[in-house]
């Protein structure tokens, strides 16, 4: 019982903090902050990027925060990855070095923890899932018994 309360209690945090992040890091781009408009010329991408980004970031969050919505979220989850990871190599490829870099990967260590944590009311179910698959999908196995 403990440890499932304390990887409960690990992915809401991890999901929290990932959640917000892009909540209020999307928000800022849409409203083109002074920072956000600063941090993206910095790295040498156009003004028009930082609203698509924005949008983008803040259904991600709607959609990681929210119930249900499972195949929305695994979308959600891939975006942030890409997102956290291109921002590691931006930030490194305009000469800022790993110092610079440690939020993004700090965040994509809480992605990935949100994502391996997160309950199976959470999750997609695949068509490895035997509970979840069509009747008239049969595997291999099944077929030869």
């Amino acid at each position: 019982m403990r440890t499932r309360t304390l990887k409960t209690v690990t992915y809401w945090l991890s999901t929290g903090l990932v959640g917000l992040d892009f909540l209020v890091g999307g928000a800022f781009q849409i409203a083109r902050s002074p920072q956000a408009v600063q941090g993206f010329a910095h790295l040498g991408y156009p003004a028009y990027f930082m609203s698509l980004l924005g949008v983008w970031k803040v259904l991600g969050a709607l959609v990681l925060l929210l119930p249900g919505l499972p195949r929305l979220k695994e979308w959600a989850y891939a975006g942030i990855i890409f997102d956290v990871t291109a921002a590691v190599v931006s930030v490194v490829a305009v000469g800022d070095g790993w110092g610079s870099a440690s939020l993004p990967v700090a965040f994509l260590v809480l992605t990935l923890a949100s994502w391996t944590l997160r309950p199976v009311s959470r999750t997609f179910a695949t068509l490895s899932d035997s509970s979840a698959r069509p009747a008239a999908v049969v595997t291999k196995a099944e077929a030869a018994a």
